[in-house]
């Protein structure tokens, strides 16, 4: 079998899909993205695929080793990007080759079902409430929230009793039985980070995600030793070698992007990697139903798994939603806050080629928004 094309889709409301085709008519799926940078990714897709067009799909792992390593510049979100997406593609032709879940590929599972958990927002503390009683009300038995916008390296007294009372008003409203993630965003300084951590502890949070960004993960050690909550980083890291050098820092959660951090193929080699200082993994993905579905079969098969994030429910402001871009929808249904085991061979999912067409004839030119501090200054986003 070889591969012989391939086809990228910029589809609403921020992603990008790829296919790979095979000359036995076998063809696999993957999300090679950058959030805010999905030209650069399709560029270097293009670049990567010269090297596999011709070439034996089922060897991944030498494709992976030729496709990391084989150019004199390594790494960093676009390459690593594109290679997840390509990695994705790769074992979704391998598990329908072998007429097989990935997960099976991967050891067979070690769980029956993944738990999930959701995105809640609101334009204040009592709208934030009810949407996360709405959110659980629908089965969910885990929320997140984002904790602040703009802030400042050092924040008000205002600001800090703000954002605790959102947390406080959260845990009184939902109760112990739920569990409640709060995402830092990298908007806080590690001054602020370790000032407000112990102010969040009475909440029992069942993580504190990204308190500073990854260029300071030098300082993760101090944060992790001033707060009994547990710490979670990584949808910013894009290899081993990046979460070689924070997981000895105390970190509870590793969150490794199966978009951006070199696809199912380095993902569980990070998640090997986390098992061994004793910390759990949860796929970062608010992304689109490729790279969830390839979340999922990483979570079926790794022992340290905790809880999946995913895209059901985020409101992007308009276009196709997760669930648009499959055959089957049913696929990723949840009862109990949990996915069931996905069955199907590869990656377990069938996607809707005329949907991903039409979305693609549109494409979309989505950026990250630019955030500004009230003096007019750069704001972390």
């Amino acid at each position: 079998m070889k591969i012989v094309g391939y086809e990228t889709f910029l589809v609403a409301p921020r992603w990008q899909f790829l296919r790979i085709d095979t000359d036995e008519g076998i063809s696999g799926w993957g999300e090679p993205i950058v959030e805010g940078r999905a030209e650069a990714v399709q560029g270097a897709v293009a670049a990567l695929m010269e090297y596999l067009v011709g070439t034996d799909p089922l060897r991944i792992e030498d494709h992976w080793q030729t496709l990391a390593k084989g150019g004199f510049y390594r790494g960093g979100p676009v390459l690593s990007s594109a290679l997840a997406g390509i990695d994705q593609a790769l074992w979704d032709i391998k598990g329908r080759y072998h007429e097989t879940p990935v997960h099976e590929l991967l050891g067979g599972p070690v769980r029956d079902r993944v738990r999930i958990y959701t995105w809640v927002h609101g334009r204040d503390t009592a709208a934030l409430v009810d949407d996360a009683q709405a959110k659980v009300a629908k089965g969910f038995s885990a929320i997140k929230i984002n904790l602040a916008e703009a802030l400042p390296a050092i924040p008000s007294a205002a600001q800090v009793r703000a954002m605790v009372g959102r947390v406080e008003a959260l845990r009184d409203g939902l109760g112990d039985a739920v569990d409640i993630a709060i995402d830092f965003h990298g908007r806080f300084s590690t001054a602020a980070t370790r000032q407000i951590l112990p102010l969040l502890e009475p909440y029992l949070p069942m993580f504190v995600e990204e308190p500073v960004l990854p260029e300071y993960a030098r300082d993760l050690r101090r944060i992790t030793e001033s707060t009994s909550i547990p710490i979670a980083t990584g949808e910013r890291l894009y290899s081993r070698w990046d979460f070689r050098d924070v997981l000895p820092t105390g970190i509870a959660v590793a969150q490794p992007d199966l978009s951006h951090a070199g696809g199912i193929s380095e993902v569980r080699r990070i998640a090997a990697m986390a098992e061994a200082y004793d910390v759990a993994v949860a796929p970062h993905c608010p992304l689109g139903p490729i790279t969830l579905a390839a979340s999922l079969q990483i979570d079926l098969a790794t022992p340290n798994f905790l809880i999946q994030e995913q895209s059901l429910g985020i409101e992007y402001g308009g276009g196709s939603a997760l669930l648009d871009y499959l055959v089957d929808p049913q696929v990723f249904s949840f009862v109990d806050g949990h996915i069931q085991r996905l069955a199907g061979p590869g990656l377990g999912i069938e996607v809707n080629e005329d949907a991903v067409r039409a979305a693609a004839a549109d494409g979309h030119t989505w950026r990250s928004p630019v955030l500004r501090h009230a003096d007019g200054s750069f704001a972390e986003w």
